[in-house]
């Protein structure tokens, strides 16, 4: 599925990469070496952690995309970092569980 067929139900604003990134599941986690321990590969990342440790850890666990919750803002050089990682940054406003719920009724 691409980022872009859960985008209106999950109200996201792309922030780097693309709305054509392919994402297979979801994971949910704030705990970045759970995510790294647990995410498969392909799995979008939702999350409030928004810092370069978040790309890294996306980037390590091959997951294409991460959605920031709660409308946080994101830092420049989180968005640099993604950029050169190709991985796709989208934010919404809705939290982690209403976020992971919409994905998961979409998979």
């Amino acid at each position: 599925m691409k980022l872009r067929e859960i985008a209106s139900d999950l109200g996201l604003e792309l922030l780097s990469g693309s709305l054509d990134t392919e994402i297979s599941g979801g994971y949910t986690s704030d705990l970045l070496s759970d995510v790294m321990a647990h995410a498969e590969d392909g799995a979008a990342l939702i999350t409030i952690q928004a810092h370069t440790n978040t790309v890294a850890v996306a980037s390590h666990a091959d997951l294409p995309a991460i959605i920031v919750c709660n409308e946080r803002p994101i830092p420049e050089d989180m968005l640099l970092a993604a950029e050169e990682n190709r991985i796709s940054i989208c934010r919404t406003a809705l939290t982690q569980f209403e976020a992971s719920g919409k994905l998961f009724a979409r998979l």
